[in-house]
């Protein structure tokens, strides 16, 4: 498209030309590696709804939500003009359309009641296309999906709440949550003098007369979706620290006591209300036994952490997705950037890591799928990949965006392109859900405590064996690097850990091109420090083929499939 203003000598003042059209509308679900890896995973039956899915969050309409939603953030209203308290948070209606598709779509906690084999690779599937529009708003749907297991420790709250908690009916307003058509779940856990470090937590939790019930004294840190129905609060109670469930809104109708003093002024994740609740005579349920609150609250760990893995992958497809539109459509130094060596070499590279990550969120996920089936060796699997997942994944996703951000030159550090934002939100989800260190030394612990995890780690790079010798030089490193156990190295442990879990899936499902520049790169030493430095021998066109859907450089809206 062309514009012109006309100046006072009636010419043309300026023409704009060489500016890509707008991406949307798009299909996010336009992805080889991700539909491979939902077949490959068990639920090649959810195909049809995730690229249904894909289609709605790559159209305009979407993409616009996520833009307004994080415009026009959430706001803490603690009083009403009577001077009641209320605490609640307003949200732009932007956040609620997200919201109610997401939770249409069984990105919340559906899965927990589809029997079907696949049913949580089909969510994370979703999740991966959704995600498309914004990242805020997966929060409270990750803790939703993540609670009903923690919840399980207490059969007779599940018979209750697991229903509302697995229902597809996204219910924004506030009241009894038994009376509800559908619930959402967040999490109480870090406080200000502990962060991670949960057993120092100060909050208090006193058995009353009825069983079963006691009252919160206390405060949290870092509450995110403080409008959610419920919580996962951990305190101290007699025997130590230990679950509770804690409505917003008590059976009676009465607002429980949950004073939200503040919401965080983030980098990012504008869009989501994280805030700083404090407990004063706040009725509670103990969920599972006195003193085991870690115990009971570890499947909701294992659940939400991938999905930070999840949403990483999600960010990186995103942002390569602009960045890819932007270079056929962009032209310098007299070719279109996607034809410009250079700009070749730093888009296959960022497609490499993409696929990577894509293919081992997938994997993770199935892995989850059949470890709540029941399989023991997918749940010793899932237990140690999770940890090392997260780690990795959320490590490459803020180097990763800064990269693709790059790829539209000035136009990219604009906020109207949008980057910007993706920009903010990478390092968060390498905090959340415990950050690097965090991880690195959970993999220790596992590693230890759990010897069946390392079994199961290596059972699985076997499947690899004999198909790359750079991959297998690797796997030799790896075990030799186990022996050693050194809390100061757990890093380098557990990013080699990642590199050949993800080249060992590479080797095993992707093609060739890819696989070998994969192998070459991340564990041949043939690379440099940046993206973008990809050997001479390896296959660009293959590579950027696969990862990119195809677009016109004339401008005609015509074909975006692979």
């Amino acid at each position: 498209m062309v514009s012109t203003h006309e100046g006072a000598s009636g010419g043309a003042t300026h023409a704009v030309f060489n500016q890509p059209p707008p991406l949307a509308p798009y299909d996010a679900s336009d992805d080889r590696a991700l539909l491979e890896g939902l077949r490959r995973e068990g639920a090649g039956w959810a195909e049809e709804g995730v690229r249904r899915l894909g289609l709605r969050a790559g159209s305009a309409e979407a993409q616009e939500w996520g833009e307004l939603a994080n415009r026009h953030e959430p706001v803490l209203r603690t009083h009403d003009r009577y001077g009641n308290r209320v605490d609640e948070v307003d949200f732009h209606p932007s956040w609620h359309h997200l919201m109610r598709v997401a939770v249409a779509e069984g990105l919340a906690g559906a899965p927990w009641a589809d029997d079907r084999p696949g049913a949580h690779v089909a969510r994370t599937a979703g999740g991966l296309v959704w995600g498309h529009t914004e990242a805020g708003h997966g929060c409270p749907t990750s803790m939703t999906y993540a609670a009903v297991p923690a919840l399980r420790r207490q059969p007779d709250l599940a018979k209750v709440y697991e229903p509302l908690l697995t229902s597809r009916a996204y219910d924004p307003d506030l009241g009894v949550p038994a009376q509800k058509s559908g619930l959402l779940a967040g999490m109480g856990m870090t406080e200000k003098q502990g962060g991670s470090d949960v057993r120092t937590n100060t909050t208090t939790a006193t058995p009353t007369a009825e069983p079963g019930v006691y009252t919160l004294s206390g405060h949290k840190w870092f509450t995110s979706a403080p409008m959610c129905d419920v919580f996962l609060v951990l305190a101290q109670a007699p025997d130590g620290l230990s679950c509770f469930l804690v409505p917003r809104v008590l059976p009676d109708g009465s607002r429980n006591a949950f004073r939200i003093q503040r919401l965080k002024d983030k980098l990012g994740n504008r869009s989501n209300a994280s805030s700083e609740p404090e407990f004063d005579g706040t009725v509670a349920w103990l969920v599972g036994p006195e003193g085991q609150g870690v115990k009971t609250i570890i499947e909701m760990v294992n659940c939400t952490r991938l999905d930070c893995v999840m949403a990483s992958a999600t960010l990186m497809r995103k942002t390569l997705v602009e960045a890819g539109h932007h270079a056929r459509y962009r032209s310098a130094f007299g070719a279109r950037l996607v034809d410009q060596p250079l700009m070749r070499n730093v888009l296959a590279d960022l497609a490499l890591e993409s696929e990577a990550a894509t293919t081992l969120t997938l994997r993770l996920a199935g892995a989850a799928d059949r470890a709540v089936r029941g399989d023991t060796g997918e749940a010793a699997f899932r237990r140690i990949a999770t940890a090392v997942g997260k780690y990795w994944v959320t490590k490459r996703g803020p180097a990763f965006t800064a990269e693709a951000l790059e790829c539209l030159g000035g136009n990219g550090y604009v906020e109207d392109s949008g980057m910007p934002r993706h920009y903010r939100e990478a390092p968060l989800l390498s905090i959340w859900e415990g950050s690097g260190n965090v991880n690195a030394l959970d993999v220790l612990r596992a590693l230890s405590r759990e010897p069946g995890t390392a079994e199961a780690l290596f059972a699985e790079l076997a499947l690899a064996q004999g198909a790359d010798a750079r991959l297998d030089a690797a796997v030799k490193r790896l075990k030799g690097r186990l022996a050693e156990g050194s809390p100061s190295g757990a890093r380098r442990l557990v990013e080699l850990m990642a590199l050949t879990l993800q080249g060992s899936l590479l080797v095993r499902h992707a093609p060739p091109a890819v696989a070998d520049a994969f192998c070459a790169t991340r564990l041949g030493g043939d690379w440099g420090y940046a993206f973008g430095t990809l050997p001479d021998g390896a296959d660009l066109d293959a590579i950027l083929d696969r990862a990119l859907p195809v677009s016109d450089p004339s401008g005609a809206p015509a074909a975006r499939a692979v």
